[in-house]
């Protein structure tokens, strides 16, 4: 890396002398399930372990049930850099990285459904389920014209309400939503996929030298095969290391 580690860096993106990360729990493919809060397992884990390592400071888990509550410490500085997903209604308050990993998302629809393929999900009368505030619930938020969606706090509660509620369908990350499916017989999986999720990692808006220090870090851990050695390291599989940028 190109960008020296300064003690105004430091500063900026440090304030409290430790890197205070937050961590997404309810996202299965970068927080290994049923690790605990504030000592937590996975990619995104480590990843921030190494960030810590690069800058000379202690690393501080702060553990969140949903990506939305993530969302909002990033964006009041609650937390100082934020492992979750770009997306622009995001972006008003977060400095991005660029993308470490790409992740499918479609809808699971349950046995014996009409919905073929993902076009069929948009129409009138359909209720789909999705995990609130979720990068994919914004992105459907924005884009879908005529289904409703039913929002659950939580990727898993996203699938109990689907099941409860008996709706048409349920949105979600692809490997996930494969493994749900082997518990529902009959239950598919629609091809393809309507967005990928771009994986980064987040600080406040307004900390240029940080969110400079950040795009380069994640430049520099895709290209090292850091990121690749972490999804095969915790058995991740289904998603993408995101090409460089």
């Amino acid at each position: 890396m190109s960008l020296p580690v300064t003690p105004a860096l430091r500063a900026e993106l440090c304030p409290a002398g430790r890197v205070r990360a937050g961590i997404n729990h309810s996202n299965f493919l970068l927080v290994k399930p049923g690790s605990p809060h504030g000592a937590p397992q996975g990619i995104a884990p480590d990843l921030a372990l190494e960030l810590a390592g690069r800058l000379g400071v202690p690393i501080e888990y702060v553990s969140f049930d949903g990506a939305g509550k993530l969302a909002d410490a990033v964006g009041s500085a609650a937390v100082d850099v934020g492992f979750l997903a770009r997306e622009a209604e995001r972006a008003n308050v977060i400095a991005f990285s660029s993308a470490y990993l790409e992740l499918p998302v479609t809808y699971l629809v349950p046995a014996g459904s009409p919905i073929r393929t993902i076009a069929e999900v948009d129409r009138d009368g359909v209720r789909v389920a999705v995990s609130a505030r979720s990068a994919y619930d914004l992105y459907l938020t924005r884009t879908l014209q005529h289904a409703k969606l039913v929002r659950a706090e939580g990727i898993p509660a996203s699938y109990a309400l689907f099941a409860e509620e008996k709706l048409d369908a349920v949105a979600g990350l692809k490997p996930g939503l494969l493994t749900h499916a082997r518990k529902l017989p009959g239950a598919r999986v629609l091809d393809g996929q309507f967005t990928a999720v771009q994986q980064s990692i987040g600080v406040p808006k307004g900390r240029a030298a940080a969110a400079a220090y950040l795009r380069e870090f994640v430049e520099d851990v895709k290209r090292s095969g850091l990121v690749a050695r972490l999804v095969e390291r915790h058995g991740v599989s289904g998603v993408n290391v995101a090409p460089p940028e």
